[in-house]
């Protein structure tokens, strides 16, 4: 009798062991899947962001998100990505900077671009520029400089300051 209670515990053990293996095996599986999963939804964020400044500000909001309700998936990403995922604070900063950049170039572009509007109006009129009609066609110029230059302006300060926020958040 002995041995065949002998048996049966050898036999519980192994099931016991089999299951707690194919327990912790599933929940790696489900662990990786959702990892992949969290790394399949970022890409398109990534992508945007690489191509658009602004995006970083759509997409890390919903990152802290996630990043809060799947900790250890995350942690998984940072790993491999060997930065905080999906945007390392260098992405970020290189989002500042380009964000920079593609402002400085428009405020050049537009402002040759009002420069030409101007001589433009002054070779229209001629002699006639100085009239009270050529002044109001050359203040307009001017108004509409000013308008469309601090509309950008907003634009950009509103996502410069955002950017920013971002990394002294981290």
């Amino acid at each position: 009798m002995l041995p065949i209670l002998g048996a049966f515990i050898v036999a519980a053990a192994v099931a016991w062991a089999g299951r707690t293996i194919s327990s912790a095996l599933t929940a790696r599986r489900d662990e990786q899947a959702q990892t992949a999963q969290l790394l399949a939804l970022f890409a398109p964020g990534i992508v945007a962001a690489a191509e658009d400044p602004r995006a970083v500000l759509t997409w890390q909001p919903l990152a802290t998100t996630a990043r809060a309700l799947y900790p250890e998936a995350f942690a998984a990403l940072d790993r491999a990505s060997g930065a905080t995922f999906p945007y390392s604070a260098e992405q970020i900063e290189r989002a500042h900077s380009r964000w920079t950049a593609d402002w400085l170039a428009w405020e050049r572009t537009h402002d040759a671009e009002c420069k030409l509007k101007a001589a433009t109006v002054e070779h229209e009129l001629g002699d006639a520029v100085s009239s009270t009609y050529g002044r109001a066609r050359l203040d307009a110029v001017e108004r509409e400089k000013l308008d469309r230059y601090q509309q950008r302006y907003e634009e950009y300060a509103r996502i410069s300051r955002g950017i920013q926020a971002l990394l002294t958040r981290r």
